[in-house]
């Protein structure tokens, strides 16, 4: 990890009410995000969320419905982690929009119970669950954790 980045990173942590804004540059897929910071790409790491892979079902409706919520406006978010590849995990707003909400709202990711610290998001899932959004109108659909322990 370059140098700033974890500058970066590391203020965020300990800064936990900062707030950066910054354009979104790149959709990689349904929780991960490219923000411009100082001319440098930064990749981000939606928090306490999972979304389907590109290869998985939904996988490309969850990379869109990011897409239609992001692209090319400005994100604010507040950083909650570095991860083991060096990816900023924020909770993120696009146009005022939690993102890492709505995706679960859409039924384009699960709360990725391993590390959610939003209380806010399984009530979220149960809803998206019993009206069939997203992800939810297959029977059984499997979470991105299992689908790549199985790869």
């Amino acid at each position: 990890m370059a140098p700033w980045r974890f500058v970066i990173a590391i203020a965020g942590l300990l800064l936990p009410g900062s707030v950066l804004a910054h354009q979104v540059i790149g959709i990689a897929d349904g929780d991960t995000l490219t923000v411009l910071v100082d001319q440098e790409p930064v990749k981000i790491r939606l928090a306490n969320i999972d979304a389907p892979e590109r290869k998985q079902a939904f996988g490309t409706r969850s990379r869109q419905s990011l897409s239609d919520l992001c692209w090319e406006k400005d994100a604010t978010y507040q950083v909650q982690d570095v991860d083991r590849y060096g990816r900023t995990v924020a909770v993120v707003s696009c146009a005022g929009v939690n993102v890492n909400r709505a995706q679960v709202e859409r039924g384009m990711a699960w709360v990725y119970p391993k590390y959610n610290k939003d209380r806010a998001l399984p009530e979220l899932q149960e809803r998206a669950r019993a009206e069939r959004r997203g992800l939810w109108m297959d029977k059984n659909p499997t979470p991105p954790w299992e689908w790549r322990k199985r790869r």
